[in-house]
């Protein structure tokens, strides 16, 4: 069937070209506006408890919240005439604005001393807003200017979670931008340096355009029934130059490879496409099933991933399978020309003697040796994940120079911890007819270590005891619903914050009633666990889709669990990098110097993992294919993992480069959630490219001799019946081949 393709392509090249152009129009125009139409956030679980408060909390008491905090200052403290005057004018104002629905401050509200730093030189302006996440971002960018400009002589600083999401936004935005400037031309050099010629580098370029004007086109169309995180574009469209340069280098060199054996280009389009061809169908599928892991998590962020990460990788493969052959079909021999670093690269090495075969020769000489030295290497870099702390993004992932780290550093320093460490209990059951059962509730919540005070319509409460009665509190009853505000010693944003969510929820409510326990620590706690029960769901995706198409590729079920435990391995390693540069700040200067929080957001590691796993089967498929047909062919498992090396090396390392200097600029990003994600992908990827293909590999396979073909009869009939065949004529699987193996074992 793939040599009926590749003629049917090599015939209808143009056909296929016009198409593809047609299709790139389409795909362009289908993407269009498609940034305006992506949303903030996506990193809370819209089920869980957190947000059901969050919901009843403004259906119910909508004048309370803290969505964004303004903070007011200038030449006279907040109690003078003048600060009353104007700090309760722009109150009201900023309660009048568009997508506002509530504003309280310092000046309104009593003179609360929690709304008031300890100076008395700044005070506080409190807005709750309406909607989600990404119309309260908006609402800030319209409110805060607007503020501004109405506070003439006045310092406003703006903070909260819509401030923070505004900002993160922006910096973003920004700092992709800037990612991309600096990765084009270090992109070009390497294509240039890699492909070996203007002609072939710009191949790959075209196959990239394909897949992420496709990609965006797709996010286009989702974004109108479902939420597309705006974090979800970029990191797309990396992605897939990423692929289409693994895909492309793939076809391109198996295609030199036939050519330089004297074939035609139509010859040479058939084993390209046989072979090459199928390999890239099956590390796509692979890619693929490895981000649908994503889809099981309820935060929209990563699920967006999923999205526009499925849609790119099938459109790289499409085009490394059907449009690139049509290209070479009309390029021909041309692909060679306008090699500008022919003098560089030096003559082509011998298929039995290069530098990947001797490499991979000696590796297999002494496999314990350089694979339990490896082994051990990985490890170590892994044992810091023992201590990983998994939170959310914060201020704290901005620069301490960014306005809304500044200005939530003032709450933290200035001001007593209400302003920070503030959760609201919502009571669903309760009603006026029934305060009374909450005394003993309230005084339980207070008494749980680390709460300062709980403010009820019943009093206020600290230490398990009442210390003042009924006061303003008493408004906070709505029909059958009821509402306690909890004031912790904690930060929200901290890992004591979270414990205290807990204790809260392990409080026994009153008869009848359900509490729902809301606020920035219990969103923290709420998509941490979310995350955490999801995740053996999306490992299990990942493992099994990766074990049955390896197992259809290979015949074995040795190469599935081998290829497992590596990419395991390796991953761990990263995530131990990711522990002690980002959460415990060692080494952080490496990587521009972001700050820490002692978390990581919890959202990367998993992302992480379901990219860097697709990347690394994506490897591993590439190498596997050309052992496999050796050993088909020769049936000496040592020599045909010195030939495949010898023949995916060069092209595995070299997509390993360019991928990981994709990923690697997003390390001068502000964002240090961006930049983490940037920087674990690129040290995953190179970890993988280089010690786990070119180190442990040769070692494992070495080590297992014929085993590594082996199969229990059932599944070696199943196999020849559903799995990867070779030509007719040839054996379907490797069990039956006899191995003479005395060559390549008197070498090493």
């Amino acid at each position: 069937m793939s040599d009926r393709v590749s003629a049917a392509l090599y015939r209808r090249r143009v056909a296929v070209l016009w198409v593809s152009a047609i299709t790139l129009v389409l795909a362009w125009t289908g993407g269009l506006g498609v940034e305006h139409r992506l949303v903030h956030g996506g990193f809370t679980d819209p089920g869980a408890q957190s947000a059901r408060a969050e919901r009843l909390v403004a259906e119910h008491f909508p004048a309370v919240g803290d969505d964004l905090v303004l903070l007011l200052s200038g030449t006279s403290p907040v109690d003078t005439t003048r600060m009353t005057s104007v700090g309760t004018a722009l109150t009201r104002r900023a309660g009048q604005l568009r997508g506002v629905r509530a504003a309280t401050s310092y000046w309104t509200a009593g003179r609360a001393p929690s709304l008031r730093s300890r100076d008395g030189s700044i005070g506080v302006i409190t807005l709750s807003l309406n909607g989600d996440e990404d119309d309260r971002a908006k609402t800030a960018d319209r409110v805060v200017p607007d503020i501004r400009r109405h506070a003439p002589g006045l310092t406003v600083q703006a903070a909260g979670p819509a401030q923070v999401q505004s900002e993160v936004g922006k910096r973003t935005a920004h700092d992709l931008l800037l990612a991309e400037a600096i990765a084009a031309p270090i992109t070009l050099v390497l294509l240039l340096l890699i492909f070996g010629g203007a002609v072939a580098a710009t191949l790959p370029l075209v196959i990239a355009l394909l897949s992420v004007l496709v990609s965006r086109a797709v996010l286009n169309a989702l974004a109108g029934a479902v939420p597309i995180s705006v974090y979800s574009m970029n990191s797309t469209t990396s992605l897939g130059l990423g692929l289409a340069i693994d895909y492309s280098l793939f076809i391109l060199a198996r295609f030199r490879e036939e050519l330089r054996a004297g074939a035609t280009v139509q010859e040479a389009l058939g084993p390209t496409v046989r072979r090459a061809g199928r390999t890239v169908a099956f590390s796509a599928l692979t890619v693929a099933l490895s981000l649908v892991a994503l889809l099981v998590f309820p935060q929209f962020f990563l699920r967006s991933f999923a999205y526009g990460g499925i849609a790119v990788v099938l459109s790289a493969a499409a085009g490394a399978v059907f449009v690139l052959p049509a290209l070479l079909a009309v390029v021909g021999h041309l692909v060679d020309r306008y090699d500008v670093f022919v003098r560089l690269r030096g003559p082509a090495a011998d298929p039995d003697s290069g530098r990947w075969y001797r490499f991979a020769t000696a590796v297999m000489r002494r496999p314990v040796l350089y694979g339990g030295g490896v082994v051990v290497l990985l490890a170590v870099l892994a044992s810091p994940f023992t201590r990983v702390a998994s939170g959310l993004f914060d201020d704290r992932s901005l620069p301490a120079t960014s306005q809304v780290h500044r200005a939530t550093q003032l709450l933290r320093d200035r001001f007593d911890s209400d302003a920070l460490g503030t959760a609201p209990v919502v009571v669903k059951g309760v009603g006026r007819d029934r305060l009374q059962s909450l005394e003993p509730y309230a005084r339980s919540l207070s008494a749980v270590p680390g709460v300062r005070q709980v403010t009820a319509p019943t009093g206020t409460y600290a230490a398990g005891r009442r210390i003042q009665g009924p006061g303003p509190a008493a408004a906070l009853v709505d029909g059958d619903t009821t509402l306690l505000t909890v004031v912790s010693a904690a930060e929200q944003d901290s890992p004591a914050g979270t414990r205290i969510v807990r204790r809260l929820r392990e409080v026994v409510p009153p008869a009848g009633a359900t509490v729902s326990v809301g606020g920035r620590a219990a969103e923290v706690e709420d998509s941490t666990s979310a995350i955490a029960r999801d995740t053996p769901g999306a490992i299990g995706i990942v493992v099994g889709s990766s074990l049955v198409l390896l197992f259809l590729f290979t015949g074995s079920v040795l190469m599935p669990a081998k290829a497992l435990a590596l990419n395991t391995l390796s991953l761990s390693a990263t995530f131990g990098a990711m522990v002690y540069v980002f959460q415990e700040g060692h080494l952080s200067f490496l990587v521009g110097s972001p700050p820490h929080t002692g978390t990581l957001d919890a959202t990367i590691p998993i992302l992480t993992f379901c990219v860097a796993f697709g990347l690394s089967m994506d490897y591993e498929v590439f190498l596997l294919a050309r052992i496999r047909e050796r050993y088909l062919r020769t049936g000496d498992n040592t020599e045909s993992v010195a030939f495949g090396l010898q023949h995916t090396g060069r092209i595995i390392t070299a997509a390993a480069v360019l991928v990981a200097a994709v990923l690697f600029v997003f390390s001068v990003s502000g964002v240090t959630m961006l930049k983490l994600l940037g920087v674990s992908l690129a040290l995953a990827v190179v970890l993988d490219a280089t010690l786990v293909r070119a180190v442990l590999v040769p070692s494992l396979m070495r080590l297992a001799g014929r085993a590594n073909w082996w199969a229990p009869g059932p599944l070696r009939r199943l196999h020849d019946r559903v799995g990867l065949r070779e030509d007719a004529g040839r054996l379907s699987t490797p069990r039956l081949v006899r191995a003479p193996e005395s060559a390549v074992r008197r070498r090493t």
